[in-house]
């Protein structure tokens, strides 16, 4: 059996599942799939930048029809291998290939950072949903991401924001910000974070950091332990946003 990692070349931005070094930030993720899944019942979704799928598949079990799209070529062919209960689209999400006023829901997970034009995106949004649909954003808080400087460390990222930065943002492209919540570690994480010196984040920046993608030698004892994070050992909420990990927003169309 083909796994992700061999499906799909690791950049060591693109988070993939089934990869126990990648399952950290793979279950981090897939807690705010799971936060906002209620929001795509019975919806026609466009996921805009879906990455390896897992995230649109899991939208899927809950939506009747998902959109896929990703500007990625190898990306969109696995997706579609693995992932047939989806319509995959290739296309640039400056420009969605998609007509006015034809989308319930547009999901938009870990990817407005990665944008030079975010304005732009947002008004491509704003576009092709349905008046009262929703656009559900999830976003590095730029206050525990790079607390120490207004210009992104990632070199992927053009843009952090905070929580009110995102407010604004949304709301000057015209939405209306219905949920504004923070992504946290939850009891098992944050006792994670106690065995290695205040941060399991730090302890695994140190052991990849000067690697190329998938080559770092990990200690066994930290990699059994990030393996056995789960989606629900990560919490959202709306209690101090500010010291959240990730951005959680539903913003809604007039």
């Amino acid at each position: 059996m083909t796994t992700p990692a061999e499906a799909l070349h690791l950049t060591g931005e693109r988070t993939v599942p089934d990869v126990p070094e990648e399952n950290y930030w793979f279950r981090r993720h897939e807690a705010a799939y799971a936060a906002l899944l209620p929001y795509c019942a019975g919806a026609t979704v466009l996921e805009a930048g879906c990455g390896e799928g897992y995230g649109a598949g899991l939208i899927a079990t809950s939506a009747p029809r998902v959109l896929a799209l990703d500007y990625d070529e190898p990306t969109t062919a696995h997706v579609a291998r693995r992932y047939p209960a989806l319509d995959v689209i290739r296309g640039n999400l400056a420009c969605l290939p998609l007509r006015s006023s034809t989308v319930d829901v547009v999901a938009n997970f870990q990817v407005i950072e990665h944008l030079w034009d975010q304005g732009g995106f947002l008004a491509e949004c704003l576009r092709v949903l349905k008046p009262g649909g929703r656009l559900l954003v999830t976003t590095p808080n730029r206050l525990t991401f790079t607390p120490d400087s207004d210009v992104p460390l990632n070199p992927y990222h053009t843009r952090e924001l905070s929580a009110a930065e995102l407010d604004e943002l949304l709301r000057s492209a015209g939405f209306g910000v219905e949920l504004l919540h923070g992504l946290h570690h939850g009891a098992a994480v944050r006792a994670l974070d106690e065995r290695y010196g205040g941060s399991i984040i730090q302890a695994q920046l140190d052991v990849v950091m000067g690697s190329l993608p998938g080559q770092a030698t990990w200690p066994a004892d930290l990699l059994a332990d990030v393996d056995s994070i789960r989606t629900g050992d990560f919490v959202v909420h709306g209690k101090d946003v500010d010291a959240s990990l990730d951005l959680v927003a539903v913003a809604v169309r007039p």
